[in-house]
This record gives C-alpha cells, sequence and structure tokens, in this order.
C-alpha cells in the first residue's frame, strides 16, 4: 500500500494533490476524520499531515496548519542554508587552486583555461563584456546584499540593454531587502518580461552565468578579483545551486508569506533563526543584506514582541515561538505578553 500511494501521490506538503487537500481542509474543519475517508488519500499519512487518534484508532485527527506551515518554512531555512556552505566551500577550494595554479609555468596556446583568474575591475568588466557579446540564449545572476544603488544597476546596464536587444533572457535572485530599493523596480520596469527576479532571505555570494557555458564569482572580498570558469562540471555544479535557490525564491510581485505570529515580520523571524544559530548582530546584517544599524532595531522590537527583557531570554523566547528552526513534535501555542490565551475564557 505503501508504493501504491507514493506512485499515484509523488508530491510534497507544498503541493497537495486534490484530494488530499479536499481530505484534509475537511479534517482541520471538522477536528478529525474516520481512516475510510482518508483511504484514497495515503500521502496524508505519509506526510504526516494525518496521524491516528490516540482516544480511537478507526479517526485520523490532523495536524495544525501552523506547524506545517513551520515545517515547511524549517525546511526551506535549511536547503538554502546547506547551498550556501556548499558553494562556500567551493569558493575556498577554488582560490586554494588558483593560487596553487600560480606556481606551474602556464600551458601555451591562446589565453582560455577552466579557471581564469581576473585581477583588476577594468579586466573583470572586459571579460564580462566579451561573455555578453557572444551570449545567444540566457544569463543567470546571484545579486548579494541589500538594496541596490543606482551605481550598481547602472554600471552593468549596458550589458543588459544588449542582451535584451538580442532576446537573450535573464534570472536574477536577490535577497528579501532588495524589493525596497526604487532603483531596481526602475530597472526592471525597463526591462520588461526580458529579466524575471525572486528573492530569498539570503543568497549566495555574486554570481554570473552566461548561457551556462561561463561563469564569474568573486575572488577576494573586496570584489577587485575574480574568477571565470569555463570547466563543464563547475559550470553544472552552480547551475544546480542557481536553480535549487530559484525553486525557493519568491518572486518579486508576489508578497512574502506571513510569519503566523502575531507582530512579528518575515524579516524578525529570519534574525530570530539567524540569532538563535548564536550569530552576532554584524553577520546577521551582511547575510540579510542590511545595515547593522537596521538589524539592532528589529532585534529590539523582537525582544519587545517577545517580552525579553535580555539577549539570554530572547534566545528562549525564540525557541518558545518556535523561531529557531528548531524540530518540536507538538509545540504549544504562543501567547506573547499582554494577549490573553484564546482558549481563555
Amino acid at each position: 500500500m505503501a508504493g501504491h500511494g507514493a506512485q499515484e501521490h509523488p508530491h510534497g506538503a507544498d503541493r497537495l494533490c486534490a484530494a488530499g487537500d479536499r481530505v484534509y481542509s475537511r479534517a482541520v474543519r471538522r477536528g478529525r476524520i474516520s481512516r475510510r475517508d482518508a483511504d484514497p488519500v495515503p500521502c496524508l499519512l505519509e506526510l504526516a499531515l494525518l496521524h491516528p487518534d490516540p482516544d480511537d484508532m478507526d479517526w485520523l485527527v490532523p495536524t495544525s496548519p501552523q506547524e506545517v506551515m513551520t515545517r515547511l518554512l524549517r525546511g526551506v531555512h535549511e536547503e538554502v542554508s546547506a547551498s550556501q556552505r556548499r558553494v562556500g566551500s567551493a569558493v575556498d577550494a577554488f582560490e586554494w587552486y588558483a593560487d596553487l595554479g600560480r606556481l606551474l609555468q602556464p600551458p601555451p596556446g591562446p589565453e582560455g583555461t577552466a579557471i581564469r583568474v581576473l585581477d583588476g575591475l577594468s579586466r573583470i568588466q572586459a571579460a564580462m563584456d566579451e561573455a555578453t557579446q557572444v551570449c545567444t540564449t540566457e544569463v543567470l545572476t546571484v545579486q548579494p546584499g541589500g538594496i541596490r544603488r543606482e551605481h550598481e544597476l547602472s554600471e552593468g546596464l549596458h550589458r543588459a540593454l544588449a542582451l535584451r536587444g538580442r532576446g537573450v533572457r535573464m534570472r536574477d535572485l536577490y535577497t528579501h531587502v532588495a524589493r525596497h530599493g526604487q532603483g531596481l523596480l526602475n530597472y526592471l520596469e525597463l526591462m520588461g518580461d526580458t529579466v524575471e527576479a525572486r528573492t530569498l532571505d539570503e543568497v549566495i555570494d555574486r554570481l554570473i552565468l552566461f548561457d551556462r557555458t561561463v561563469a564569474f564569482i568573486p575572488a577576494n572580498t573586496d570584489r577587485t578579483m575574480a574568477l571565470e570558469l569555463r570547466h563543464p562540471a563547475l559550470i553544472a555544479y552552480l547551475v544546480t545551486v542557481f536553480e535549487r535557490l530559484w525553486r525557493l525564491g519568491i518572486p518579486l510581485t508576489a508578497a512574502l508569506p506571513d510569519t503566523g505570529i502575531e507582530g512579528i515580520s518575515h524579516r524578525e523571524q529570519s534574525i530570530a533563526a539567524l540569532l538563535a544559530e548564536g550569530h552576532q548582530d554584524a553577520v546577521i546584517a551582511e547575510r540579510l543584506g542590511i545595515s547593522v544599524r537596521t538589524a539592532r532595531a528589529h532585534i529590539a522590537r523582537l525582544s519587545e514582541t517577545l517580552g525579553a527583557a535580555s539577549r539570554t531570554q530572547l534566545g528562549v523566547r525564540i525557541a518558545q515561538a518556535g523561531l529557531d528552526g528548531s524540530p518540536r513534535s507538538a509545540p504549544a501555542p504562543v501567547i506573547l505578553p499582554g494577549r490573553e490565551s484564546p482558549t481563555a475564557r
């Protein structure tokens, strides 16, 4: 029966089949549902959206929508974090091999090796201009940081316009903070349907991929050096990373999901998760693309909302509210200071 269910219901909790949607919704409204009514949708049991009623094993009770939402968000956060760690390790390895490669005599023939170090902004810009000129199909980019400054957008505008003129499609990933930049909105309006943009809480370091044949990534922290990558395996790896992040991203035209906790914004939820991991304010600000001052203002508001008088107490409150990303089998309802329990009479 397990195989039968897996074959007819190949989906996750983020995209239920029509039958699963109807049965789960009915179970939530009524508080429970009979096993016979749930037989056509074994996916709900496999996904732990229904589980046996301990008082009557002939009935199934639903997992609360709030717990399902928390589980989904936690899975997204873990996937993004894992992708970031893998790309960070790869970049470190690239830098190590690039330094080691300087000790070797360069091979004869034209410059066009699998990994090329571009030293200086002018050389980086020239290499990207060359890649733009021969690009015919697609450009994928990841743009970390917060709100995009006008000079950053205008710096590569000539390349973007040239690509648009040839019908090249572009997909860009930004942090959620970039949504608040008017310059980015103006740029996307100018480019029309040539560019599609999505956002995440956090993204990897800058990445630009042309036609899935050549990629550019930073080679130092101030981005005055870059790596030009042409090795098919490296390109395939970076494309896979981009596509997985793209799947997790939220279209710029769509609203950010509600946290489900009154008084806590999506950004504060992200900050809470990073605080629970033990990160300092500066690290949190850098990863979310905001200033340290803004990060501290959100932390202060988070403390006030959760009724925490100290940083230590804030960590406890974050865990109690389920904002730390830790697995919880049966989370208790969170009652924020000054608010009455919804079950109180």
